[in-house]
């Protein structure tokens, strides 16, 4: 059979992860910022070589926050979609520049679930509780370990964690995006902390039977 082969057609291509178009542009034709050119035109290989290409790493950023991986999927599959619609605000400025603008979008859309589903009820407190922690425990785990004890925190532990520590947002920002004040977002994260180092110091102890 000669010729390209045809589009697959179908009302949401992004629906389910296994949906995928049959064509595939060579990636040595295609160019993050030539794709960003493609989607303001509803291109619909630009947006597949984009979600094929950040998909994964977007999916991560989802599971952070929401545990189950259907959850995640479909928060990312609508944060794709989000991202395509407002292709037009993006401004391409340098490659990392859509993993951040799209990471903003997954951010937002995983607070959003958390909200829906109740998750996100977090109680207003006047001042940071401290707690003393060794934060260079923390840093001196990998990726993976990390990920495995931040989601075992409670659901507002986790997110302001991750906000702060993860993400780099700064208390004043987490707190209005969370819609509590600063004191509350500190002593959150404080409290996260407390317990990553309790669950590290008992893996520690684990390991040493």
């Amino acid at each position: 059979m000669s010729g390209t082969a045809p589009l697959r057609l179908c009302a949401n291509p992004f629906l389910r992860l296994s949906e995928r178009f049959f064509y595939v542009t060579p990636k040595s034709l295609m160019t993050d910022q030539k794709a960003i050119e493609g989607c303001r035109r509803q291109d619909r290989i630009s947006q597949k070589y984009l979600f094929d290409a950040y998909s994964d790493g977007m999916l991560m950023v989802c599971l952070r926050y929401v545990k189950h991986l259907p959850d995640a999927e479909e928060i990312m599959l609508n944060g794709f979609f989000n991202f395509y619609k407002s292709i037009d605000r993006f401004v391409y400025s340098h490659e990392k520049s859509i993993a951040g603008w799209l990471k903003k979008i997954m951010v937002n859309e995983c607070l959003m679930f958390l909200r829906k589903a109740g998750s996100l009820k977090i109680i207003d407190e006047e001042h940071a509780l401290e707690v003393s922690t060794d934060d260079g425990q923390i840093a001196r785990m990998n990726a993976s370990e990390i990920f495995k004890l931040v989601m075992t925190l409670p659901p507002g532990y986790r997110t302001v964690f991750n906000l702060f520590a993860i993400e780099g947002y700064t208390h004043k920002e987490i707190a209005a995006m969370l819609n509590i004040t600063e004191g509350t977002s500190k002593s959150q994260l404080n409290k996260a902390k407390g317990i990553l180092q309790k669950a590290m110091k008992q893996n520690e102890t684990f390991y040493e039977k």
